[in-house]
């Protein structure tokens, strides 16, 4: 059997979900590779050398000889290879993108930050917890205003900025941030985990648990 071009190096990590998803939605072959990060898998030599940075997901396309870290950048290329999830007319186009780097910018790192304060901090830091709570909170604000009159967040078409967007707001429903009270936001939630690919995505390489 040939080898798949694309080979995918991730964990069980909200960055990781975002590709297993889109690699998922979009049916093309590919190979998983675990990097066990609680076995320090990721800073080992073989790995640094394809992220300096030591983290994951990691993209390798064998096909075109490209390399490639950040769940963004990961997205955008996945979308411009297969002529999906990412529209070609300007504006949709472009809103998709705005939303996927609004995610990178903010969702993302405050989420994070909250994770790591509320779940993973040692010594408590109330200070920190609040701020991120507050931060959070204001993120769940902005998506729940936009979805009020978006069926997606870039309008008519599910895209990479909705993968992206989910991928953390999975893992703050499982750590327990709640956001029910966000009724756009849920109502979009819900109607991106119904997806089989979705489903299928947040299992591999294996599901995420809380702390």
């Amino acid at each position: 059997m040939q080898e798949p071009a694309l080979v995918l190096y991730s964990d069980s990590s909200p960055n990781g979900f975002k590709i297993t998803i889109a690699l998922e939605v979009l049916g093309l072959p590919y190979r998983l590779v675990h990097v066990d990060i609680d076995r320090g898998e990721h800073r080992q030599a073989d790995f640094l050398a394809l992220n300096p940075a030591g983290r994951i997901p990691v993209l390798v396309d064998h096909s075109a000889g490209v390399v490639l870290f950040e769940s963004a950048a990961i997205l955008l290329y996945l979308a411009q290879r297969s002529g999906q999830l990412l529209e070609q007319a300007a504006q949709p186009r472009w809103a998709t993108i705005t939303w996927l780097m609004y995610h990178s910018a903010s969702v993302g790192p405050v989420l994070g930050q909250r994770v790591h304060f509320e779940c993973f901090e040692a010594i408590a830091n109330p200070a920190a917890q609040k701020r991120y709570r507050s931060l959070s909170e204001d993120a769940f604000g902005v998506l729940d205003q936009h979805l009020a009159s978006h069926l997606w967040l870039a309008g008519e078409a599910y895209s990479i900025a909705d993968i992206a967007h989910f991928a953390w707001l999975h893992i703050a429903q499982i750590v327990g941030f709640d956001f029910t009270a966000y009724r756009h936001l849920t109502r979009w939630y819900r109607q991106v985990q119904m997806r089989p690919a979705v489903q299928r995505g947040i299992r591999l390489p294996a599901p995420a648990t809380g702390p």
